[in-house]
């Protein structure tokens, strides 16, 4: 993606943690059709700055059979965004632009069809989005757990490239980063809220 110098982001451990912080992502494949976009959850194993991302998704999806084909694949992780009104800076001369935070990983996907894989695969799963539901998952009967697991295909990627993108008005002064914080703060929109604190977390402002 289009990312100017000052809007890239170059710490790793700023990139893995806006990833564990938007799981919900888009994985893109290409397919004779043209680009093949599946939106679910996405969980990354990260050790020594090499990136493994995982989930799971429907049998159904014709998606995973793309996977075998050994092309490159996209995975877009979106986080908080925001208009930014251009009567929020010091000159009046200004225009409005939209902040927002995104990474995006590449690398070669692979699907995971094994039944202990892909048990294993739904216990990460439920212990990142849903701990206190695990004691009744295990409860469940074998019969039904592996069943269950027949309907899913699982898939894992090594990332080759990623690429992260905070646009949160580098380019500004201190005080038009101030002001922006300040009113985006005060919304009670998750995602426009975001940004007020993604800037103040990356130390702009005054």
């Amino acid at each position: 993606m289009y990312i100017p110098e000052f809007n890239r982001v170059r710490d790793h451990a700023d990139t893995v943690s806006f990833i564990q912080a938007n799981p919900f992502a888009i994985l893109v494949s290409a397919s004779d059709g043209g680009p093949f976009a599946t939106h679910l959850p996405i969980l990354a194993r990260d050790a020594d700055n090499r990136m493994v991302l995982h989930g799971h998704m429907a049998k159904a999806n014709p998606h995973w059979g793309l996977l075998e084909g050994g092309q490159e694949s996209l995975v877009i992780f979106h986080g908080p965004h925001a208009y930014i009104s251009p009567s929020l800076y010091e000159s009046r001369e200004s225009v409005p632009t939209w902040n927002y935070a995104a990474v995006h990983v590449y690398g070669h996907a692979c699907a995971v069809s094994e039944p202990e894989h892909l048990l294993e695969e739904v216990r990460e799963i439920i212990h990142a989005f849903d701990p206190a539901y695990f004691a009744q998952w295990s409860s469940l009967s074998e019969k039904f757990r592996h069943g269950m697991l027949k309907h899913i295909v699982g898939f894992e990627m090594l990332a080759t490239r990623i690429e992260t993108k905070f646009k949160i008005s580098q380019n500004r002064t201190k005080a038009d980063q101030t002001a922006i914080i300040n009113s985006l703060g005060q919304s009670t929109d998750s995602a426009v809220a975001g940004i007020a604190k993604l800037m103040q977390k990356q130390g702009l402002g005054i």
